[in-house]
């Protein structure tokens, strides 16, 4: 049977690879018909052959976004090496229980490394420390507790007041309610004409409420926002933060990366200041989902706010030098995460890695360039940290029509399969977007996306208008 599963499993790897070759369709969402036959396969009945199950494995994962093409442009891709799937193959076969040192001190040693040299890059102190969570979500809610913990008694917590813009990720908003803030806990601050939180409206909002009794203790600043790439103004922020003494979280989920860049690191000078990080190696950093990073300023602090103890765990005590990952996070059971980046790090070298973050960059100007060559398309948002966003408007339109025509030509680009930029909301007006972060695309790739998108959105324009 072990000879027949293992057989098995080198099978689905090769076809795997086979798929990732291909790349064939971009999105693909079942059908009613099909969702319906998946569901009624969920249930476990008689055994059946591995042979057969594999084979239904990929009918249903054939039923998905692409995150990893390199003509997928939507969200923030998820552009995985195959070094990754390595990395995540070891950590799986060794299945180490990385909460403890007792449990995992290879892995946890190696985690340890890891955090100590992502939170040098970021320029944190040698105090810093953090561990591997899921992603961004629950990395920002790690930091907000911590800035919960820190900077609000008990006793005042229900009069604290957390600062995000109207740009911030929804996760923060998310994190903070898990937390116990109520909607009206949750400040949100306009941006100025770059998209970054306005540093005066924040100001303002800070004075406004502690003159109504309220209890400011956070701000969230933004290292690459999800519709523009803009990054908060993180110095400014900083200072602000320092003046009103308020713990200073930074969303850098998808920005953060950008530390290892070689050409463009001085854009992220500011994520020095954070007293918490959080980080995802599943956008920037090529790897499989659920690899994401929290970091904080002083490590300490997630020991105040997560160490717990229990008679089944006194054999897995440990110390500074030995650390035990369930003392500084949610979780007490978790996997090795921190492996399938040492992994993709320590075949490709830091070089290469900052290498492919800079080719973003210069995908991103590339479309921008090619979208400027062309009549009638606007840069609603300037290339910035690999995303554009841009509008097709042609003369005569009213705002409901240009709306409806850059949906309808995001969505014949993807029933076509030509490519998939997907539509965000700006300014009260639909724009497409795209987030260009493959290694594997091409500027030849961008500038025939361009060409494809142009003769699309004028057939639609004309087709409206017939």
């Amino acid at each position: 049977m072990n000879d027949d599963i293992w057989g098995a499993a080198r099978g689905a790897l090769d076809r795997i690879a086979a798929d990732r070759a291909r790349r064939e369709t971009i999105v693909s969402i079942a059908s009613p018909e099909e969702a319906a036959a998946f569901r009624a396969l969920a249930a476990p009945g008689a055994g059946r052959a591995i042979a057969e199950v594999v084979g239904d494995a990929e009918r249903i994962f054939a039923h998905r976004v692409r995150m990893d093409h390199p003509r997928f442009y939507g969200f923030i891709p998820s552009p995985a090496s195959p070094l990754s799937l390595v990395g995540e193959l070891l950590a799986s076969g060794y299945n180490a229980h990385a909460g403890s040192w007792m449990q995992s001190s290879g892995p946890a040693a190696i985690e340890q490394g890891l955090i100590a040299w992502l939170a040098e890059r970021a320029g944190l102190p040698d105090s810093a420390g953090g561990l591997f969570v899921s992603g961004g979500s629950m990395a920002n809610l790690t930091g907000l507790m911590l800035a919960r913990d820190r900077m609000l008694p008990p006793e005042e917590r229900h009069r604290g007041v957390a600062y995000v813009s109207t740009q911030t990720h929804s996760s923060v908003a998310k994190g903070l309610r898990v937390l116990g803030f109520l909607p009206e806990q949750i400040r949100k601050v306009a941006v100025d004409a770059e998209r970054r939180l306005d540093i005066a409206a924040l100001g303002e909002a800070i004075a406004t409420d502690r003159a109504a009794g309220r209890a400011p203790f956070a701000v969230v600043a933004s290292c690459g926002t999800t519709n523009t790439g803009s990054i908060d103004d993180l110095h400014a922020i900083a200072d602000l933060a320092a003046r009103e003494r308020l713990w200073l979280h930074v969303d850098g989920a998808y920005g953060a990366s950008v530390v290892l860049s070689g050409r463009h690191r001085a854009l992220v000078d500011g994520l020095a200041r954070a007293d918490s990080l959080s980080w995802d190696a599943h956008k920037w950093l090529f790897q499989t989902y659920c690899c994401g990073m929290v970091l904080v300023r002083d490590r300490r602090h997630l020991l105040e706010s997560f160490a717990t103890s229990a008679e089944y765990l006194q054999d897995a005590a440990a110390g500074d030098e030995t650390p035990n990952f369930w003392d500084y996070g949610v979780e007490l059971t978790r996997p090795a995460r921190a492996m399938k980046l040492w992994f993709t790090l320590q075949v490709m070298g830091e070089r290469a890695v900052g290498e492919a973050i800079d080719h973003g960059f210069m995908l991103a100007e590339t479309l921008a360039e090619a979208l400027g060559e062309r009549p009638h398309w606007r840069i609603v948002s300037p290339a910035q940290l690999g995303i554009v966003t841009f509008r097709y408007e042609p003369p005569g339109y009213d705002g409901s029509e240009l709306d409806a025509l850059n949906t309808a030509i995001a969505r014949r680009m993807i029933d076509d399969n030509v490519a998939a930029p997907l539509t965000t909301r700006l300014d009260d007006a639909v724009v497409l977007r795209a987030c260009t972060i493959s290694p594997d695309a091409t500027a030849d790739d961008i500038r025939a996306m361009v060409a494809e998108l142009d003769t699309r959105a004028q057939a639609i324009a004309a087709a409206i208008r017939a």
